[in-house]
């Protein structure tokens, strides 16, 4: 390979626009080479924006590049994903790894088989109070985590009524899809990856239904409900292997303030980490002197864990050692996680996950 790294993105839009600013900012060398969209003005805007050379189809750019972005609707992830990794490529796809199980399953074959490595976009696991909880928990701080109470709710926050991300076919759900994904994964992070055994959930679709629905502002642009087939809300309850269990609050609408609060229990320690403003708190109980609490408010840097992400990408790409973090694997157990939610809410029951080997 040559030093600098060549990029190429699939899915040219908003996206694409956030991974090649960071991209920019990269401290290596690193090219944005090529763009691929089946939009032929998402095409043009990208040759203007970034001078690379732009492609309709992705077969075309694999040659020129060493690496794939592909930052593409849900359910196109699997057709971009697999093809990047038979060309021999290295491939970071965004969140969730797909829209549904069974092409999530088919993603893992092919990572498996590939002589590159894919690495999955949940860029949360590298927000500095996040890497802090982490250290603290590997050395011993915490005691054993039990329980994780994760919740990632928006008051009004429907991402575009009408787009692709509140269609079923294409996004493979909706605020479980998009925003749980990261609550789910950021929670199994944490907990340090264990099996899951059996999921209870239920989800809802009770505001973006509504063509009354109100709200101050929307990400995109609001084409009214008649394309909102997907849920806006889901409750869940996790259990995993080693005991620990995960409550997880997930709202793309909710009459309750916004919330992105992780409460973690320990058996030595616990924490509060909240992603909205990147506070992390630890709660400890000690007999030192005298019976006592302890609370601590933790000042960490203020990083860009999205820039980090691809710092850690672009490194592993150029290296060519596959990244041990944020790996097709632990994704596969987000998206079965997922997938078990909206089974226990079509049934009323908690459900068992499956982990057989894929």
């Amino acid at each position: 390979m040559t030093e600098t790294v060549r990029i190429g993105i699939i899915g040219l839009g908003n996206i694409a626009d956030i991974h090649c600013t960071n991209l920019r900012q990269l401290d290596q060398p690193v090219s944005i080479t090529a763009g691929v969209d089946v939009d032929a003005d998402a095409r043009r805007r990208f040759a203007e924006t970034y001078d690379a050379a732009v492609y309709e189809e992705a077969s075309a750019m694999f040659g020129s590049v060493d690496a794939a972005l592909v930052t593409t609707p849900n359910r196109y992830h699997e057709q971009y994903v697999v093809a990047a990794l038979e060309a021999g490529l290295d491939v970071l796809v965004e969140k969730p790894l797909a829209h549904t199980l069974e092409s999530a399953e088919r993603i893992a074959a092919a990572a498996k088989a590939a002589d590159g490595f894919c690495m999955v976009g949940f860029h949360n696991r590298f927000a500095d109070p996040v890497q802090t909880l982490v250290g603290y928990r590997d050395a011993g701080d915490i005691g054993d985590v039990s329980h994780i109470e994760a919740n990632y709710i928006r008051r009004r926050g429907v991402p575009g009524r009408g787009s692709w991300f509140t269609r079923n076919d294409v996004a493979g759900g909706g605020s479980l899809i998009d925003i749980g994904a990261h609550a789910i994964d950021l929670s199994l992070h944490v907990a340090g990856h264990p099996a899951v055994v059996e999921v209870s959930g239920d989800t809802r679709a009770q505001f973006g239904v509504d063509e009354e629905y109100a709200y101050v502002e929307m990400w995109g642009a609001d084409h009214g409900a008649a394309e909102f087939s997907v849920d806006d809300s889901a409750s869940a309850f996790i259990r995993c292997d080693d005991g620990t269990t995960i409550s997880l609050e997930v709202a793309w609408a909710a009459n309750r303030p916004d919330s992105q609060e992780y409460y973690v229990r320990g058996t030595d320690a616990g924490a509060k980490l909240d992603l909205a403003d990147q506070s992390l708190t630890l709660f400890e109980t000690a007999d030192t002197g005298r019976m006592h609490h302890r609370t601590t408010d933790v000042e960490t840097q203020r990083s860009d864990p999205q820039r980090t992400e691809q710092e850690r990408f672009v490194s592993a790409v150029r290296n060519g050692s596959p990244p041990s973090v944020n790996t097709v694997e632990q994704a596969l157990r987000v998206q079965r996680v997922m997938d078990g939610i909206y089974r226990s809410s079509e049934t009323g029951a908690a459900v068992s996950v499956s982990e057989t080997e894929t």
